[in-house]
């Protein structure tokens, strides 16, 4: 029997198999070894499922702090009504804002108007024994002022809503950057296999839209990326299986995928195709431990009624905030709980007290848990917007405001019962006297509680290294313990 080879396929398997193009392709999978190795060896093995313990084989010096619980006020609360009080606004209300403090200044939708000075209609009071000065609007923030640190000279860069959230959780509104929760789950990883190490919750009213790419791994392999659990029903979408479908049923599928997967990576050397498989062995995973972990009627009615929540998975702050602290208990590296309704344009007083009344108990209720719990000392605690608003009015409200606002830290090596920095007799600008804290500081400040030198853990992306923190960062080194 006579076979009859096409010629044109002689000559395809010649060029496939040249001796140019042997070279070539071996030289692109060494060279993709070496980048590999160079980068971090366990970015190209052991991602079946295991849990990720990080890029950095040792800290720097000692960490204080294990996990960060995020507390996001998204919209910008005002720090001169909630933790800055100022009397000499208070005296100068309803007058022209001086100009020596706003010429050639950056203002939003003030710019080219009239500035008219807005003293807070609310009270403060000295509390507890450090005697920091806490709005009467936060009742129960006032009675944790001993185991926090309020940082009054905060500032940042951008002065419209998305780039200032970039801004805070990436250090640039530069699309493709990490952010910093993506940044603390690739240098130590997570201490948990069962979870995402990065877990985002929402809460609050929708006025301005709070867009994923806040929790980004940029360009980071993806499975640094922060995951957003819904606040009410299902946390995870397709959680369960649908009907029919048995867990050893899924096993099997899922083990025939990695396999196929782990044939394509040995060929491809894809970083992707073995992150896309530990997701899969995640999400597998996820099947059981994400109901246990947001059925909150194992709480006690103590507990429950601690945190104000008053249907338990009802998509509030306090229910989230809840939903922290069991999170936080099971390994988790970084929690982020967004509740928004903070852009107070108009009708600041009204709306101000309705956002206090709505977050002011979980988050202090939060903090005494994590406390009771042992968990307080190393579990870090920042509460805060993307910027402040003006103290100048805008009609019945405050607009965005970049030169001043205000924060508050507590737990993981952070200094309890604290004011750090100040600012002026106006509440307009932080004052330069050795205590700002600019946004780039706040995240070195945050890398250390972890026993990490900011300007050591960088990734290297399009030519370059880089790191949170960009080129610059300070640490506050006073408001740690």
């Amino acid at each position: 029997m006579r076979f009859l080879i096409n010629p044109d396929f002689i000559n395809e398997c010649q060029r496939n198999w040249s001796r140019r193009t042997f070279l070539g392709k071996s030289a692109q999978a060494i060279g993709s070894l070496a980048l590999g190795a160079l980068l971090n060896p366990r970015l190209l093995g052991g991602a079946q499922g295991a849990r990720w313990t990080g890029v950095l084989s040792a800290p720097h010096f000692l960490p204080r702090a294990k996990r960060v619980i995020h507390l996001c006020m998204a919209g910008g609360p005002s720090h001169v009504d909630l933790f800055d009080p100022k009397p000499q606004l208070t005296r100068l209300h309803g007058q022209p804002f001086p100009d020596s403090f706003t010429k050639g200044e950056q203002l939003a939708q003030l710019q080219n108007t009239q500035l008219i000075a807005r003293g807070s209609s609310f009270g403060f009071s000295r509390c507890g024994r450090s005697g920091q000065q806490i709005s009467d609007l936060l009742p129960h923030t006032q009675r944790i002022a001993d185991d926090i640190c309020i940082v009054r000279s905060m500032h940042t860069e951008q002065i419209n809503h998305d780039p200032a959230h970039a801004f805070m959780n990436a250090g640039s509104i530069a699309k493709g950057r990490p952010s910093m929760g993506s940044w603390l789950l690739y240098g130590l990883g997570a201490e948990t296999e069962n979870l995402p190490g990065y877990v985002v919750l929402m809460s609050g009213k929708v006025d301005q839209p709070v867009s994923s790419r806040q929790w980004s791994a940029g360009f980071l392999p993806s499975r640094f990326q922060g995951v957003q659990f819904q606040s009410r029903g299902a946390p995870v979408h397709y959680v369960g299986n649908p009907e029919g479908v048995c867990q050893s049923v899924q096993r099997q599928v899922i083990d025939e995928i990695a396999e196929l997967d782990r044939n394509e990576a040995e060929l491809s050397l894809d970083p992707e195709i073995l992150t896309r498989l530990a997701q899969y062995e995640l999400a597998f995973k996820m099947q059981s431990s994400v109901p246990d972990l947001t059925d909150l009627r194992r709480e006690s009615a103590e507990t429950l009624s601690s945190y104000g929540v008053k249907s338990p998975g009802d998509g509030s702050f306090a229910s989230n905030c809840l939903l922290a602290r069991r999170l936080a208990e099971r390994g988790v590296r970084f929690i982020q709980l967004y509740h928004r309704g903070w852009d107070h344009h108009a009708e600041i007083d009204p709306k101000l007290a309705t956002l206090c009344r709505e977050t002011d108990q979980p988050a202090a209720a939060l903090l005494k848990d994590l406390k009771q719990r042992g968990m307080l000392d190393d579990t870090l605690i920042i509460w805060g917007g993307e910027f402040g608003r003006t103290p100048m009015g805008q009609g019945t409200g405050r607009d965005h405001h970049i030169n001043a606002f205000s924060i508050w830290m507590a737990g993981g090596g952070i200094q309890s019962g604290l004011t750090w920095g100040s600012t002026d007799e106006l509440g307009y600008k932080y004052v330069d006297d050795g205590q700002k804290m600019h946004v780039h500081d706040m995240h070195a400040t945050m890398l250390a509680t972890f026993g990490i030198d900011h300007k050591k853990l960088v990734y290297r992306s399009q030519g370059r290294d880089f790191r949170l923190t960009d080129v610059h960062g300070e640490v506050a080194r006073g408001i740690l313990r």
